[in-house]
Parts: C-alpha cells; structure tokens; sequence
C-alpha cells in the first residue's frame, strides 16, 4: 500500500490570479453593504485611488479601469489581500447573523413581506437616483430594514440620466447636464424578468433590474428597451423630468408596473409601503386584481386599504402631483373599465371633493382614500397634515383626521465620517454600532474627553475646507475661469474659523438667500476682527424651478461679490459625497425654511454625528429636540402673515443669534485653547439628536406602529 493511502490529503489551495481577486471583489461590490462601511471603502479606493476617484466612487467602473499592471501590483500586497478577506469575511457574519426583527418580532420573517415603493432612492453616490431628501430618507430606510432584518423589498424607476449634474456658469445661472449612465457598469444587475405595463392604448415593456442593499433587494424599473418606440423609452430617461404626460406615465410604471412585477419575480407583499404619492397607481393595479378574481369591491376595498401604508412628505401644495381628467381617462380608461367604476366614480377616488367635476384628480388624495395607516414624517407635519387633508375624510376637525406622523431620521453609519470611528469606539463601548431601534449609545457622550472631541472637530473641519478648495478648483477649470480665481480657490476660507453650512434643495420655501437680508450687517458678521464667520452654501434647484434657480444665481453672485468674497461660496452640484463631509465639516447647520413647510428636514440630523450644531426655525424635526442647550431656535415660531416682514423678523434672528451667541461661544477659549462652552453643547446635541432621529428608531416604529398590523 502506499504510503499516504487512508490518509486525508490537505485541500488544495486556490491559486490566487487577477481573474480570481477580481471575481471576489466584483462579487463584494455587488452588495451595497459597502455603501456604509468605510473598510470596504478603503478597499475600493486602494484598487486605485485616482481611478476610485474618477469612477466616482463606483467599484464597478473602477475596476474596469485597471490595467494588467496595477493588478500585478495589488497581487504582490498582501496587506490588500487581507483586507479583502476582511471584507469579504464581514460581510458574510453581517448576513448569517440574527437580526432586531427576527429576535423580537413574533412573526415568521418569510410569511412577511413590506413592499416599499419610492419614485428615487439615495443609496450611494455612485447610483445618482435621487434629487434630494425623499431620495435620502428612501435611500436610509432601506439599509436599517437591511440592518434590523425587516423582511422589505424596494421599488423605484431605473433612471437612465438619473438626476441632473448641477453646473454653474459664469454668471450664476445653472446649467442642467443630464449624463448618460451605462447600466453595465453599475453595482446592479439585470434579473431578466420584463413585463409589459397597459400604458394608454398601447403596453410598454419594463426590465427588472435589482441592486442588493444588505439582507435588501431593491427592484428598479426600466423602459428603455429597444423593443420600446422612443417615446416610451424615454419614460424612465430622467428622475422629475419632462411634462405631465411623462409624469403620468412614470407613475404608472412605477405603481401598476411596480405591483406587476413583483408578481412576475414570485413575491407576494403583505404590505405595501408608498412612500409619497408617486407610487399611488399601485393601489388600483392591486384593487383591480381583487375585482377581476371578483371579490366584491367593499371587500376587495378594504383588503386593499388594511395592507397599504402610506408616507406624506409635504406641506407644499406644488408638492402633490395632480392630472386632469382628460389625462386619467386617456392613460388609466383601460384599468378604470377593469374595476367596473364610471368616470367621476373612478375619479372621485383622487378628489377632495368627489363631486366636483373640475376638480384634478390627486395622487396624494388617492393614497389617503386606499390607505389605511397614513403618517406625516414629523409631529408638526403630521398635524399640519390633518389640517390639510380634512375634506377627503370629511372631518369637521383635525382632530377627526386618522393621520398620524413618525419622525423621519438618517441611517448613522452612512453618513458618519470615518474619522469618528476611532472616537467612539474608544468612548461609547461597548456596542455602539448594535442594530436595534432602542439602543443608546449616545448618553455616554459625556465620556468623551473634550480635548479629544475638540480635535476631531478641528480635523474634520479641515478636511472640509480641503473639499471646498478642489471643488472650487474643479469648478472654474470646467468654464475656464479666470487665473485670479483659480489661485483664489486655492487658499479659499480658513480651517479655524467658525464655518456655517446651508446645504439642501433650494426650494423656495427654503429661503437659501435669507441671511443676506441685510448685506451690511452680515458683512460685519462675517468679517468681525476677533470672531469671523464663513458660510458654505451647496443645493439644486429643480430644472423647471425658476425661482430656486434664482435663489441659486443670487447666493452665486453674492459669495463672488467684492464684500463676501474669500467668506461665502456655493459649490455646484450637491451630491451623497458632499453631503457627507459637509454634514460632518461644518460647525453649524444652518435651516431657515419658511414654517410650518419643512416637513421634517432630515440633513440637521447629520452634523450631530460629528459634534455639530443646527441653527434652525422652529419647524420640521427640530421642535422636536431642540432644549436650549444642544443648539439654537431662530424666532419663536411665530407666524406674520407678511411674508416681507416674516423674512425681515427671521433674519434679524440669525444675525442676533451669530453676533451674541454663536460666534462669542466658538472663540471663547480657555488658556488649554479649548472652547469649552461650544464643546457642552456639542455633547448635549449628540446625546439628544443621535440618540432619537436615526432610522433604527424610525424602521423600528414602523414595523410596530404599521407593519406588524397590516401584515396582520
């Protein structure tokens, strides 16, 4: 017999080529999991860091670009290989582990499934399907289900321009660029799954595809096909783009087309979470499936109401898509017939007042009327919300009005600067990062030393004047600005002085020109001898917004003028990336909407993370937190009915508030250098914010307050 016979022979090792390494980094790229983990990050970019960068921070498209050279190079390191283990070995105990939902929920996580419907979602940078805070907030609910192991799905549009790239001319005007992405080099991948959607009197046909977010899969929609005609190719081209008839049409490829396809992969939602009207349709595509298997429609109604929750994003009429009934009866006739309704039945279901026959048909009152669990995304929302929808439940009170509200909140390791971490991990021990709605972490701030909390502040704020630079740089490079202006840009604001963020969509409500009311004071303000100011300004307007372009073009030219020059300046194209290190550079978050219109108003709840402070109208989520001591109110929520006067009284505010408050505590040092003051207030704010506006907490009260019941 021969010498090794009857023995186990060693498993032959796997031989560790360039195809191999990059099958496995692929593979770990296609899970959205490193979205919110900086190791893996750091992995992507270390492929190759100008590459990493010029891919956008898109794996996928970065590892396109490297060459037989570079991956040689990476081969022969193996600090690189062990990081990618690490990843790899991360990401699989993330997914085998036993999450919030299945320890505590009660339910078998496979007999329950939420269906989350969103016309965009914010996931990472590299995936420009969002314009701004809905996107966000969709974008952030998906990685806590993923995280706390909600059995949820997404469903959104598949963009084909996504967004528009924000581009500033000379003159402050923007110019819309609308890139065109090449599917095949993003972190998705295409489940071979096409349906085709009734679309008026023809049927366009729809590609599934799906991009993996942790334990999520979230199923994005597309039209262009080239069995599509052009112009229902062009349905899913842009996010918010085009006319009504192409509005329509998206939202009824997202709704009826979203209910279809689910079927056609083989899932069966319990319930189906709209979250704002756009994704209405789909209440009458699943209405409609009951009354063809002729369920009687009372019954047929309220299955479908018992299972639907729906989420109200805005106060802002403008905000609540309407059609007229022309519009409803060309493209939605087919499915009206189908449910046996007459036309002013089928349209009094998106009326405020059924009877009235000029009335537009609604989305927003569509999903109030089908749904049964209906929110505002804020106390103050949910009761402005009750307020406005009283005649579609034909209360004589808001009181009567079954709206009730869960308070918005961030995913916290999405937006944490990576910088942090080595902090916290050192002071809010053990579990600071445990997955449960109720963890609380954050009231061992008060640990944190304050020399070391006051030099993470300093470095981050450095990093983002570093930020702020290059993309100035970048800026004037793409219009070929002036040599003056590009040196300037190198040296532009001062990494100690006390910075002040405003960054968001610029809606006008939002009042982005606001702290320019009185140009002589401000400039007192900003260039104060022992306590100067600098501001950062970043936000789109949308294309079609004339006003928040000029919103834009005025903070333009005010942050180029001769008296705010080197104090103010408004960086073009306000992405994920930028939200991210201004969100954690910034001192101050400044937030000056027009109350009672910001809903809730989630980026305030981001500097927090980094010890930052929010100085904030008392609407939205900050009534909510604000206790005099984790930051600063501007007004006293009083509303003047003259909006000259109200905006008069507001900015008064701020100045008082900069001038005897903020900036006297920023520059109050001891004789260690440290302003002890601003450092109590930042702990308070961390102790208070972070603790509460998370989306842990938020998925957590979803599950409990809607989804356990309408599974149910």
């Amino acid at each position: 017999m021969h010498a090794t016979a009857g023995r186990k022979r060693p498993a032959r090792r796997t031989e560790i080529t360039a195809a191999s390494i990059r099958h496995r980094v692929e593979s770990l790229a296609r899970n959205l999991w490193w979205g919110w983990n900086a190791e893996a990050q750091r992995l992507f970019a270390g492929l190759d860091p100008l590459a990493w960068e010029a891919a956008g921070h898109n794996p996928i498209r970065t590892l396109s670009l490297l060459t037989p050279e570079r991956w040689q190079t990476l081969l022969a390191e193996p600090e690189f290989l062990a990081q990618l283990e690490t990843c790899e070995s991360r990401l699989a105990d993330y997914l085998a582990a036993r999450p919030w939902f299945a320890r505590t929920s009660g339910v078998r996580q496979r007999r329950m499934l939420v269906a989350y419907f969103s016309a965009e979602f914010a996931i990472h940078e590299c995936l420009q399907q969002y314009a701004g805070g809905l996107g966000v907030l969709a974008g952030d609910h998906l990685k806590s289900a993923s995280d706390l192991g909600v059995p949820l799905v997404g469903v959104g549009l598949l963009y084909r321009s996504g967004y528009y790239v924000q581009r500033l001319r000379a003159d402050g005007t923007t110019n819309p660029v609308y890139p065109t992405y090449d599917f095949a080099h993003l972190p998705i991948s295409d489940t071979g799954v096409k349906i085709a959607v009734p679309l008026a009197d023809q049927r366009v046909l729809v590609r599934v595809w799906k991009t993996t977010v942790g334990r999520i899969a979230l199923y994005q929609l597309d039209t262009d096909l080239r069995d599509n005609p052009p112009a229902l190719r062009k349905i899913t081209q842009r996010l918010y783009g085009g006319d009504s008839d192409t509005r329509i049409a998206q939202e009824i490829v997202l709704g009826v087309g979203g209910a279809m396809a689910l079927e056609a992969l083989g899932l069966w939602p319990t319930v189906f979470h709209l979250n704002e009207g756009h994704a209405a349709f789909c209440v009458l595509e699943r209405l409609r499936r009951l009354r063809v298997a002729r369920m009687p429609v009372g019954k047929a109604t309220e299955n479908i109401r018992g299972s639907t929750v729906f989420t109200t994003h805005t106060p802002v009429p403008a905000g609540h898509d309407r059609f007229s009934a022309e519009m409803m009866e060309r493209y939605l006739g087919g499915l009206r017939r189908q449910l046996g309704m007459s036309p002013p039945e089928f349209l009094g279901l998106g009326r405020e007042n059924t009877a009235d026959a000029a009335e537009p048909f609604c989305m927003t009152v569509l999903a109030l009327r089908l749904a049964k669990f209906v929110n505002g995304v804020s106390a103050l929302h949910g009761a402005v919300s009750r307020e406005m929808w009283m005649k579609v439940y034909g209360a004589k009170s808001a009181e009567r009005v079954p709206i009730g509200h869960i308070t918005n909140g961030v995913h916290a390791q999405t937006w944490l600067a990576p910088e942090m971490t080595p902090l916290y991990e050192h002071y809010l021990k053990p579990n600071w990062v445990d997955p449960a709605p109720k963890d609380n972490c954050w009231r061992r701030a008060e640990r944190i030393e304050p020399h070391d909390l006051w030099a993470m502040r300093s470095i981050l704020r450095a990093r983002l004047i570093n930020f702020i630079r290059r993309r100035l740089v970048e800026q004037i490079d793409r219009r070929s600005g002036p040599v003056d202006e590009l040196w300037a840009a190198h040296s532009m604001f001062d990494e100690h002085l006390l910075t002040i963020g405003f960054a968001r969509r610029f809606a006008t409500y939002k009042r982005a020109p606001l702290i320019f009311h009185d140009v002589r004071r401000l400039a007192r303000i900003l260039d104060h001898g022992e306590r100067p100011v600098q501001i950062v300004f970043a936000g789109k307007a949308h294309p079609r917004d004339a006003a928040g372009q000029a919103f834009a073009q005025e903070v333009y030219r005010m942050a180029a003028g001769e008296g705010f020059l080197g104090r103010i300046v408004l960086l073009e194209n306000y992405d994920m990336e930028a939200g991210r290190i201004l969100t954690s550079g910034c001192d101050v978050w400044l937030n000056n909407p027009l109350r009672p219109q910001e809903a809730s108003g989630t980026s305030g709840m981001k500097p927090p993370l980094h010890g930052g402070l929010n100085c904030s109208i008392l609407d939205g989520w900050w009534p909510e937190s604000f206790n005099r001591r984790n930051g600063w109110a501007i007004g006293d929520g009083r509303a003047i009915t003259d909006p000259r006067k109200q905006d008069a009284y507001d900015a008064r505010c701020i100045y008082d508030l900069l001038e005897k408050e903020i900036a006297p505590a920023f520059y109050d040092r001891g004789r260690d250098g440290l302003p002890r003051r601003w450092v109590k207030l930042m702990i308070e704010s961390m102790k208070t914010v972070c603790a509460t506006f998370n989306t842990h907490r938020m998925v957590g009260e979803y599950v409990k307050k809607y989804y356990l019941k309408a599974h149910g």
